[in-house]
């Protein structure tokens, strides 16, 4: 792993050469058929039983994280199984998933399985459970997962009712230059040089998140809503950078304040192969500094897994009590 300028320690797990290699072998149990599918509901049961099975130290690991995600609201897993070497080329479309069951998939939905429940939203890369976050051509200014300009803080679906607890960033290829760093700030470092004014202002419901286009209006919370909530001392956040809208002059003033705070307290990482980044999504917001993709198949190559800790909360927009959200 690479730091960057903002830097500098995320909460880290280092795993062994002995723990890289057995959790290869307990992944590649996962993908020993053509007809292995990540978004198979009894593949993903096959994944949880296997979770049991993962090496103490990364299980013991993950398992303090759900506890309490600490103060930087982050971990980096370091030594994940990922073979430069036999990776096909980096996908280059927007809608790019991983549907087949490979280790990548199955590390992160056995990793999801330890935090919670993996899951996915049906209007988002198609409902998949593992998904593709790459550079696309013509999409470089754009503020989300396709571009390549610096994307802004923000909870990840912080519009939608069901917002995931976790979000989880599996490096598989790193950009060529070694430049493209994720950014987070967590609210527990931000608030204490938030005013008493502040403070109080974003926990007022002053505030909308907007969902992008793709998201059907009927899920996201329309109502104003404030972007602090929870205990005053520990509290949970909901914004976009983007797309959170104050709603009145203090409410304008606080989400400047907040936007600095964020800022002031960022840390940085250039993530390389095998490096797992789980954010907790209820506290930490986050972000990415901006690259030169190359479109040679070579350019940077991210999964990305969700993960809720208590499923049953969205069992009103998951059919069939499945693991896709469709509304």
């Amino acid at each position: 792993m690479h730091e960057n300028t903002d830097t500098v320690d995320f909460a880290d797990l280092e795993l062994t050469p002995i723990d890289t290699t057995e959790i290869d072998r307990i992944a590649r149990t996962l993908c020993t058929g053509d007809q292995d599918r990540v978004d198979d509901p009894a593949w993903v049961a096959r994944a949880r039983h296997s979770w049991d099975a993962l090496p103490l130290r990364l299980r013991r690991g993950v398992r303090q994280f759900r506890r309490h995600s600490g103060p930087l609201g982050s971990l980096v897993i370091h030594g994940l199984p990922v073979d430069e070497t036999m990776l096909p080329a980096t996908p280059s479309t927007a809608d790019s998933v991983q549907r087949a069951a490979v280790v990548s998939a199955a590390v992160l939905t056995m990793i999801a399985c330890g935090l919670g429940d993996p899951a996915a939203y049906l209007a988002e890369k198609s409902g998949a459970l593992v998904q593709d976050v790459v550079p696309v051509r013509g999409k470089e200014s754009f503020s989300g997962n396709a571009g390549s300009v610096l994307l802004t803080f923000h909870n990840e679906n912080a519009f939608h009712l069901h917002e995931p607890d976790y979000v989880l960033l599996l490096c598989l290829r790193a950009d060529h230059d070694r430049i493209a760093g994720l950014r987070t700030a967590c609210i527990r470092q931000a608030l204490p040089l938030l005013s008493a004014a502040a403070r109080e202002t974003l926990f007022a419901p002053e505030f909308i998140t907007a969902p992008p286009p793709s998201f059907p209006s009927d899920n996201a919370v329309r109502s104003p809503q404030p972007l602090l909530s929870g205990a005053v001392d520990d509290p949970d956040i909901r914004m976009a950078t983007i797309a959170t809208t104050a709603l009145t002059p203090r409410a304008e003033a606080a989400l400047t304040e907040f936007g600095r705070a964020c800022n002031s307290v960022a840390r940085t990482t250039v993530l390389t192969p095998g490096d797992l980044a789980i954010i907790d999504n209820r506290v930490t917001v986050h972000g990415r500094t901006a690259f030169q993709p190359r479109y040679d198949g070579a350019d940077r190559w991210v999964q990305r897994t969700f993960a809720i800790a208590d499923l049953r909360r969205s069992r009103d927009h998951r059919p069939h009590d499945g693991y896709i959200l469709t509304r």
